[in-house]
């Protein structure tokens, strides 16, 4: 049930032509595509800022390992 066959498609895209006009789905194509880049983007920003976060949870830990060996 969460597929979407071809012909669902179809109709979907039929319906979009007779509601927008042809003249402005390339604007809709365009802004869609422009805000699913815009998304991708931001979860790319937020996983490296996490990755981040945990590079210096995991220096700090060494340096205390480092401090516990010397005395």
């Amino acid at each position: 049930m969460g597929k979407i066959g071809m012909s669902e498609l179809l109709v979907v895209l039929a319906i979009v032509l007779v509601i927008f006009g042809p003249k402005a789905l390339p604007k809709l194509g365009r802004s869609m595509g422009k805000t699913i880049g815009g998304f991708r983007q931001g979860l790319k920003e937020d996983v490296a800022e996490d990755d981040e976060e945990v590079v210096v949870v995991k220096k700090k830990k060494t340096k205390v390992v480092e401090e516990e060996e010397e005395a």
